[in-house]
């Protein structure tokens, strides 16, 4: 968390404020969020850059700025950015911030506001790329973004793996983007179990996967995302797909389709929700 459309909706509202902006000062809070370099040289390489482009690539957040540079933002589980009015005279400062914002990171622009980055538990990386052909190379580790692959690559893809299907839709080295909330959303729309091997399912039951994770992603950004932790927008609100949720933190909670209620289970660590009146496990995964 924040995933995809978290993430999606952040770039979708920055497109709007900073493009064309100069950073003219650079405040750092927690050193230790700046994963590539020093504080003073991320600083000094960030001054003075004009913002050109801001894009999504996996989760990350991508600043394309002048020189061909690029800032890499990963918010990661709780950060998220904010987009207000500047106390000072282009200069981030302390008193720009209150206590309870948690703010860790800040970009001043020329047109007098700042752009924040508040991360309560300090788990978001900031990288700095000196050209965009070395955020390219580090971008390769991600595998190919949920909304963007096809149909037929995506059948191969989950065809030839052997992990259960819940993990696999969340490492991010094989697909980009889904997190632990659309997991769930995913698989329950297209009733499959977590637990079944990605390798044992039909061509049909991973097209209603695949279906089924393009319509969720695309209706989540619609709905400005889940809020059911700390992602607010640029602005400060809470996104809306949490109203939309059918068994991600239902656990107990009658299944909204059958007479059944979600269960919770864990697998590699992590919570899976589920309806297993709707969501059969085959017998050869029992």
């Amino acid at each position: 968390m924040p995933e995809l459309p978290e993430v999606q909706t952040v770039v979708n509202d920055l497109k709007n404020k900073v493009i064309g902006r100069k950073i003219v000062s650079v405040w750092v809070g927690a050193p230790g969020l700046v994963k590539k370099g020093t504080v003073e040289r991320l600083k000094k390489e960030l001054i003075g850059r004009k913002i050109l482009n801001v894009d999504r690539r996996a989760k990350n957040i991508l600043f394309y700025l002048s020189g061909e540079s690029v800032l890499l933002v990963h918010l990661k589980m709780t950060g998220h950015f904010l987009y207000k009015k500047a106390a000072g005279q282009g200069i981030a400062e302390d008193k720009d911030f209150e206590e309870s914002e948690y703010i860790r990171f800040a970009l001043c622009l020329d047109n007098g506001k700042i752009l924040t980055l508040s991360d309560l538990r300090k788990f978001a990386n900031i990288i700095f790329f000196d050209r965009e052909e070395e955020a390219g190379n580090y971008l390769k580790l991600f595998g190919p973004d949920a909304l963007e692959i096809n149909i037929d690559d995506f059948v191969r893809f989950i065809r030839k793996k052997r992990s259960r299907i819940k993990p696999l839709l969340m490492d991010q080295s094989a697909l980009a983007g889904i997190g632990n909330i659309y997991s769930d959303e995913i698989l329950y729309r297209a009733k499959v179990h977590p637990l079944e091997r990605a390798d044992k399912l039909t061509d049909a039951e991973i097209k209603k996967i695949y279906s089924a994770m393009r319509t969720i992603l695309s209706e989540a950004i619609k709905k400005r995302g889940t809020s059911v932790s700390d992602f607010r927008d640029i602005a400060g609100q809470e996104g809306h797909y949490e109203e939309k949720l059918l068994v991600y933190g239902r656990e107990g909670l009658p299944c909204l389709a059958k007479d059944g209620r979600i269960v919770r289970i864990k697998i590699a660590g992590r919570s899976a929700y589920f309806c297993p009146v709707e969501q059969k496990l085959k017998k050869q995964n029992k």
